[in-house]
């Protein structure tokens, strides 16, 4: 076994506290099938800011093809992942996330999902057989805005908002800035050594889009941040997503849904991979609590402001860094 040296740990990435060694049994699960749904995922949403969905309508064929896919990009030399990258912002990255200092113990794929369902120069890398992945991606990201579109809208009915499409007209926009992401954290061995310690893959954060829906394997590493403080481990579950809260969406529902603080913690022995698509709205469009579902007298929380103000602040800040509150109307 190689043992990292404390100067490359503190280069290359964080080490925070122990992982907890039970998995938090709490998430609430969505069954979309359910009549009861709506009621469920606004709960959810103001409790946790996340939550699990089952019978969602995305194959199981289809994350499969994509996992497979991507795996095989994973597996190649780095020579040739490198003339994927690097990202700008679309692309190939490895450890670095972002141009501010921030690392983690990952790779990863950023792809548009508009208007071409992967970037070109992600997709030249790919010398043999380039339209299985093309193919895979398609079939997948389809499926899953499909079933997102669901989720917002289920959204927007449990909160009694009469639009209900107030939400997913933002993420169905032709020009929505929407994006898909592919995570891949190999195995670290090395972190036994740590004693204790454990070595981040991605750092705490929210998510600023308006939703985040999420798939992994089966490896565990997943860890969303509790109301009181308190770090979890999300059980894992190759067949389902997992849907976040995002800080637009917290905005437009003048803080009644919490955008969820998460990470993800290596593994010493298997990788681990994930597929998030991130529904964003236009970057003309303005931020800003839904007038319907504002009460009398309410006043909103937040300056409003538009997505291309709020993505150019988000992606000039850390990981850690509170987004929202530069423009909360009231910060201390």
């Amino acid at each position: 076994m190689v043992v990292l040296s404390q100067p490359v740990i503190n280069k290359f990435f964080f080490v925070n506290a122990c992982k907890p060694t039970t998995l938090f049994t709490g998430i609430p699960e969505v069954d979309l099938s359910d009549p009861e749904a709506k009621t469920l995922i606004v709960n959810a949403c103001k409790d946790f800011g996340f939550f699990k969905v089952v019978n969602h309508g995305v194959p199981l064929e289809f994350m499969s093809n994509l996992e497979n896919e991507a795996l095989r990009f994973f597996r190649q030399p780095q020579s040739e992942k490198d003339k994927a990258g690097p990202p700008d912002p679309f692309g190939y990255g490895s450890k670095r996330i972002g141009s501010n200092g921030d690392v983690g113990w990952l790779e990863y794929l950023l792809l548009t999902t508009n208007p071409d369902v992967i970037s070109p120069k992600s997709l030249s890398i790919f010398r043999e057989n380039p339209e299985n992945f093309r193919s895979a991606m398609e079939d997948y990201i389809d499926a899953v805005k499909k079933m997102c579109y669901v989720v917002l809208e289920s959204m927007a009915d449990g909160l009694g908002i009469g639009a209900r499409n107030v939400f997913s007209k933002l993420v169905k926009d032709e020009r929505s800035d929407s994006c898909f992401r592919i995570n891949h954290y190999p195995p670290c061995p090395e972190v036994q050594a740590l004693k204790g310690r454990n070595l981040v893959g991605f750092g705490e954060h929210t998510d600023p889009q308006i939703i985040s829906v999420l798939r992994s394997n089966s490896t565990s590493g997943l860890q969303i941040c509790l109301p009181d403080g308190t770090w979890v481990s999300v059980p894992p579950d190759h067949t389902s997503f997992f849907i976040n809260v995002g800080d637009s969406l917290q905005v437009m529902t003048n803080g009644r849904f919490k955008s969820v603080k998460h990470r993800v913690l290596a593994d010493t022995e298997e990788s681990r991979l994930s597929m998030i698509y991130f529904g964003g709205p236009p970057l003309s469009e303005k931020i800003a609590p839904v007038p319907s579902l504002m009460l009398k007298d309410e006043e909103s929380l937040y300056k409003e402001f538009t997505w291309w103000e709020y993505k150019k602040a988000a992606y000039n800040s850390r990981l850690a860094d509170n987004r929202l509150g530069q423009f909360e109307k009231y910060a201390v």
